[in-house]
């Protein structure tokens, strides 16, 4: 009963809400019909014939998780290092885009999967801890001429309490299912020396090692597109949030600007897998980079796909054209 009064707030909310992005993607799916969810799955005559995308290559779905473990284990000690020779160090810019939208509060607990290096991470607990370091020096200006009513209010906190308590810590929990990719995030922690509130879990996205309601905020940044059932990780992604807990996914899409298109794919393919070769010695899985954004759904595709898997006020925000985009949206 209780799921489907959900389900029925959801429509009622998608119809008076729904158009929530004014781009030309949406205005086009307005006037035409509305695509299924991509859930990038095709069916053979069994069920153990069932087969998805590992870039343009097609294989057997128990083969994909493995294909992308290889990827990872392969690129894990040059990962950064392609990250800044890859998108000319605009990466940096789009993840404190996120940090900057998610806006944190001191307490606030994420969980951040496939983060392996642990760049959300340390955003997130440098912007935490900046943020409480202004809460303290707004209080602070107020101690300095403090009013009647604030003299007796902390009397009163005094006797009531004995203490005052202090705000919860917040609190990074880093989740990959790539143990090599973790590795280089403790090493880099280690070497900043980041620790306090820092934690390293090896799970998989689609089934998550945690309870249910346990995080304000869920992040994913350019590793959602490598998971061989997308729908399932969205729905794990709602089950690990507390009620009113956001979801943001930082994701390569569609280029929205016919040249920028045209100029982002010649780099796609033609420099970016050189660029693996030179510093990774590894062409092939840049290759698989590039391609696997290609089969990854548009930005209009993805925000359905969140909707369904039953998050509400979904929004996108295209960064770069097109070339990345911030998805959000919340449990309720």
């Amino acid at each position: 009963m209780a799921a489907s009064v959900r389900l029925l707030l959801r429509r009622a909310i998608r119809l008076s809400h729904g158009n929530t992005n004014v781009t030309a993607a949406e205005t086009a799916g307005r006037s035409g019909r509305r695509l299924a969810p991509s859930t990038c799955r095709c069916f053979g005559d069994a069920a153990g014939d069932r087969s998805t995308h590992f870039g343009f290559e097609t294989v057997p779905e128990a083969e994909k998780a493995k294909k992308v473990y290889k990827v990872f284990e392969n690129v894990a000690h040059h990962y950064d290092t392609m990250n800044d020779a890859m998108s000319l160090g605009i990466h940096r810019l789009w993840k404190d885009a996120l940090l900057h939208a998610m806006h944190p509060q001191p307490g606030a607990q994420l969980l951040d999967v496939a983060g392996g290096t642990g760049d959300i991470a340390f955003r997130f607990l440098e912007y935490v801890r900046s943020q409480r370091e202004r809460q303290r020096r707004r209080a602070a200006r107020t101690v300095q001429t403090p009013s009647w009513r604030d003299i007796s209010s902390s009397y009163s906190s005094s006797e009531e309490d004995g203490e005052e308590a202090g705000p919860r810590e917040s609190g990074a929990v880093v989740c990959d299912i790539n143990k090599e990719m973790l590795k280089v995030g403790k090493r880099r922690a280690d070497s900043a020396g980041v620790t306090a509130g820092l934690s390293w879990v090896a799970g998989d996205a689609e089934k998550l090692p945690f309870d249910d309601d346990q995080f304000d905020i869920y992040t994913v940044a350019f590793g959602i597109r490598n998971v061989t059932h997308i729908d399932q990780a969205l729905k794990e992604a709602l089950r690990v949030l507390k009620p009113g807990g956001r979801f943001m996914c930082l994701e390569f899409s569609k280029v929205t600007n016919p040249v920028l298109a045209r100029l982002y794919d010649a780099y796609s393919f033609n420099v970016i897998p050189a660029l693996g070769e030179v510093i990774a010695a590894d062409w092939k899985s840049y290759q698989y980079l590039v391609e696997s954004i290609r089969k990854f759904p548009d930005q209009e595709e993805f925000k359905i796909m969140i909707e369904d898997a039953g998050f509400f006020c979904v929004k996108y925000y295209n960064l770069t054209g097109g070339v990345v985009a911030l998805h959000s949206g919340f449990k309720l």
